[in-house]
């Protein structure tokens, strides 16, 4: 009997999911603290169990869906299949590595039109310590992926093939595109959250907030689709080194 969806695939990414997700905390509350009387012996496992139901939801439909549109994650499925990639992480490692820090620029270049705004939050992720911010990278490089990539994406994607097929039956480009996008603007939208607890939600928040991760969703979006699911893992790694660790705590320290 043919599996559903590979299952040793499916506890990894729930556990990567839960285990970066606990990491992200003392990233979260060092940027948007909580009152002094919050109960957070209610609050932090109350995170944790959204945090499981989402990955759990996330990495079954997202595993089920990306198999009956031609996307996947290569190595891990080698991984848990008893095969070994190391061909293939060798073959986009570099490129991964190298979009995700052309994305890191990208950012700071968007970030010049908003530059005021910018620099409140570039303070804001300066006063948190360096070994939180370096936690919190682990998060969006895996969990935010499976999370958006693996299901968000595919799900879009595989809804616009049902609409529209290409010859060989597959998803039409077309429709994988209007997905990248759509994924870029709610991915760009559930970043408004964090940034609200810092400064006040306006149109040029938004604006600002949906142009730089949106740009970024792209980039990510592309390579998923092109390189699987651990190139865009990668790249998003990539990006939130250069964002969250080299600027805040080794570039502009010297300017700021």
């Amino acid at each position: 009997m043919k599996k559903i969806i590979n299952w040793r695939l499916f506890f990894l990414l729930i556990a990567v999911c839960v285990v970066t997700g606990v990491m992200v905390i003392p990233f979260t509350y060092a940027l948007a603290p909580l009152p002094d009387n919050a109960p957070m012996q209610l609050i932090i496992p109350a995170q944790i169990a959204q945090t499981l139901v989402l990955g759990v939801l996330a990495s079954f439909f997202g595993l089920l869906l990306a198999r009956r549109v031609g996307f996947g994650a290569p190595i891990l499925e080698g991984i848990t299949g008893g095969e070994k990639r190391n061909g293939y992480l060798k073959s986009i490692l570099g490129a991964s590595v190298l979009w995700g820090i052309l994305g890191g620029v990208l950012v700071v270049l968007l970030c010049i039109p908003f530059w005021n705004m910018s620099v409140e939050l570039m303070k804001a992720e300066m006063a948190v310590p360096v070994w939180k911010s370096a936690l919190a990278i682990f998060y969006g490089g895996t969990a935010e992926e499976i999370l958006f990539r693996l299901f968000l994406m595919t799900l879009l994607v595989w809804i616009a093939s049902k609409i529209k097929k290409a010859k060989d039956g597959g998803p039409t480009k077309i429709g994988v595109w209007l997905a990248i996008i759509i994924t870029g603007v709610i991915f760009g939208l559930g970043h408004l959250g964090i940034t609200g607890a810092i400064t006040a939600i306006t149109s040029d928040v938004i604006l600002r907030a949906v142009l730089l991760n949106g740009s970024l969703s792209v980039i990510y979006g592309w390579l998923y689709w092109k390189k699987g699911l651990e190139s865009a893992m990668i790249a998003h790694f990539s990006t939130d080194f250069v964002l969250h660790i080299l600027i805040p705590h080794v570039i502009a320290p010297l300017f700021i």
